[in-house]
């Protein structure tokens, strides 16, 4: 009888113990799988294939500045259905679009002609879109002037044409040093704004100081700003600007672009372009870090270009 209860208590202790481990790890699992709400990865798989197409044509057309050809359009299609047109896939897609060097669709390749076409944007922001045939003509005009003020000893006007050349020509060729990386874009600004075409689009001091701030940063100086700019513009005087020491039209515009703002301002542009409203605050900060950190824009573009809102998806 002794050995049966000792038998019986030792089989309860043993349920009883088996109990506790399964109620405990019961309580772990239930703690490992609790639900967030509203934390589901978005579906895509119901969006038409018409807005996909919509999608890559527009793309192309911000991007690369045509639409793509049918063989092109069922192959991006196919890219993007195939990762579920997730936001990661779409990333991987625009990458590909703004990096990839193999000849397409008669093009020599996505690459150059994203940046071929980003030269064209940034031109059309701050030069009214003049082209490079307009350059070229205008370096051929100052090239034969160079010519006759050689021939009549006036080295003052042969300097001085010879300084517009090279500021001609340093606008075509930000595309490639930008494409390259032997440039950022505060350099490439800095080029499109310090050149004859500026100066007859926005003439005199007034208005070359006011058209910087309003193109680069989407807004006017205030009295203090533009009086300290003035001096340094249009009377070749020490000044300082942004705490930024300066005394020539150079020292300026270096000036201008070295700033926060600058970053901001094409953050701006972005959104503007792209998305037909003014970023949130959130998402100008978010940017505008990024912006300011590494300064590719070519980031900035692809974080607007994989959103639902620019694609037009509503999963």
């Amino acid at each position: 009888m002794m050995i049966r209860q000792k038998f019986f208590s030792s089989l309860l202790a043993k349920c009883l113990l088996l109990w506790l481990v399964i109620q405990l790890g019961s309580a772990c699992t239930r703690e490992r799988l609790k639900v967030v709400p509203d934390n589901d990865a978005p579906w895509y798989g119901d969006v038409p294939t018409i807005l996909v197409e919509n999608y890559v044509n527009r793309v192309f057309i911000d991007l690369l500045g045509r639409e793509p050809v049918d063989s092109e359009m069922t192959v991006h299609v196919q890219y993007l259905r195939s990762g579920d047109l997730s936001q990661a896939r779409r990333m991987d897609w625009i990458r590909m679009l703004q990096t990839d060097t193999v000849p397409a669709a008669g093009d020599s390749s996505y690459q150059a002609v994203y940046y071929r076409r980003f030269y064209e944007m940034t031109k059309v922001r701050l030069l009214e879109g003049v082209s490079d045939a307009y350059i070229l003509g205008q370096i051929g005009i100052l090239r034969f002037g160079i010519q006759v003020d050689s021939l009549n000893g006036d080295t003052m006007a042969v300097n001085q044409k010879r300084e517009d050349v090279a500021r001609y020509e340093r606008i075509m060729q930000s595309e490639y040093d930008y494409r390259y990386g032997r440039v950022t874009l505060d350099s490439v600004c800095a080029r499109m704004v310090d050149n004859p075409v500026y100066d007859f689009i926005n003439m005199n001091s007034f208005n070359f100081i006011n058209a910087t701030f309003d193109n680069l940063y989407f807004r006017f100086p205030s009295q203090s700003e533009f009086e300290r700019a003035y001096v340094m513009v249009d009377a070749s005087q020490p000044s300082t600007l942004f705490g930024l020491p300066g005394s020539n039209k150079s020292d300026y515009i270096q000036i201008v672009v070295a700033q926060r703002e600058f970053w901001q301002g094409w953050v701006m542009w972005a959104y503007k372009t792209l998305l037909a409203r003014d970023p949130s605050t959130s998402e100008l900060y978010a940017a505008q870090q990024q912006l300011s950190t590494d300064r590719h824009f070519h980031t900035t573009l692809l974080h607007i270009l994989i959103s639902d809102e620019y694609a037009n998806f509503h999963p």
